[in-house]
């Protein structure tokens, strides 16, 4: 009687353990998911406001085509993007396309001076923040479900439970890792 005493409670505790496993790894899951369309939801936000500063900057610059057409094709292929390693390669090739912009812009003293301008570049520079600070959070709990998914003893029973594989992080390409540290410079 004893035996099967200490063997049920043996059972009944190794359940709670996979029970408390399964419900972290199910949490930290969740979370990644949620960081996850944050950053697809300002990522969104700035693929809105493009156009508009694109049609800003034509108003001024017209002759500048090969700018704006490269703008609209890496929005176009940062937008159909899937998982996050496809995103960062296209917002890495977006966000070059889009300095090339700013630097079409720097050549006209009135359209710097615009209101419209200065507020796109403005709303443009918010969401820059919001992206940034929606990628940190993202690859931290993304770190965490990781470090979770193989330590002891979960490791022992996250295949088991379904989480068979890591979750992949939103990283910056090097040149774009060394731009993002460098100080910017502003300039009215």
């Amino acid at each position: 009687m004893t035996v099967l005493i200490i063997v049920i409670v043996v059972i009944v505790l190794l359940g709670l353990i996979v029970a408390a496993l399964y419900n972290g790894l199910v949490r930290l899951n969740q979370q990644a998911d949620e960081a996850w369309s944050d950053i697809t939801v300002q990522l969104k936000r700035r693929y809105d406001l493009v156009p508009n500063l694109v049609n800003t900057v034509k108003g001024y610059a017209k002759h500048e085509k090969s700018v704006f057409e490269d703008v609209a094709n890496a929005r176009s292929q940062a937008m159909q993007a899937q998982g996050p390693a496809e995103t960062g390669k296209a917002e890495n090739q977006f966000t070059q396309t889009l300095k090339s912009l700013f630097a079409v812009a720097e050549n006209y003293p009135q359209l710097k001076a615009s209101d419209n301008f200065r507020d796109l570049q403005d709303q443009l520079t918010d969401t820059e923040d919001k992206i940034m600070a929606s990628r940190r959070f993202y690859n931290g709990v993304v770190r965490d479900f990781n470090t979770k998914r193989k330590v002891f003893p979960t490791n022992i029973f996250a295949n088991m439970l379904g989480f068979k594989t890591d979750k992949e992080f939103f990283e910056l390409d090097e040149a774009e890792q060394a731009a993002a540290e460098k100080p910017v410079d502003v300039k009215f």
